[in-house]
């Protein structure tokens, strides 16, 4: 290429319009949701588990300092659901669950359900007895 040519080149390289500068990508962090959201969603094919949630916990996972939400009448009730530790913590264990965990003690409530239904937390039935998802449930 002939000196001239290759000037003229790298000229118009140096002193061409730059392209217009990309517009930053903005990324959407996605919305936290809340534990009664996280049990609704969980919970959709057996809503009165739900309604169980609300009764046993009003949907606390932990109290105020962080610590894992425990039960008034009997503290090794853990959790949104409510799930006692004295009978279920060796269980929760052998499959691979924390019920001290939103998602294991939910999970560990799902497994509860599906072998007895409500009678777990019988002892909250006054408050979700008369739910609309009752005749629903297991």
């Amino acid at each position: 290429m002939p000196l001239t040519a290759s000037l003229a080149l790298a000229l118009s390289v140096a002193f061409a319009p730059s392209a217009p500068a990309a517009e930053p990508a903005f990324v959407t962090a996605p919305q936290a949701q809340t534990v009664h959201e996280y049990i609704a969603e969980y919970f959709a094919d057996v809503p009165i588990m739900v309604d169980v949630a609300k009764c046993e916990s009003h949907f606390r996972q932990y109290d105020l300092s962080g610590s894992v939400y425990r039960g008034k009448v009997n503290n090794k009730d853990v959790g949104v659901m409510q799930i006692n530790e004295y009978y279920h913590l060796k269980r929760s264990k052998e499959l691979g669950l924390d019920i001290h965990t939103m998602q294991g003690n939910a999970a560990y409530a799902r497994y509860l359900y599906e072998r007895e239904g409500v009678t777990p937390w019988m002892s909250s039935s006054p408050c979700w007895g008369n739910s609309k998802h009752m005749a629903l449930a297991k």
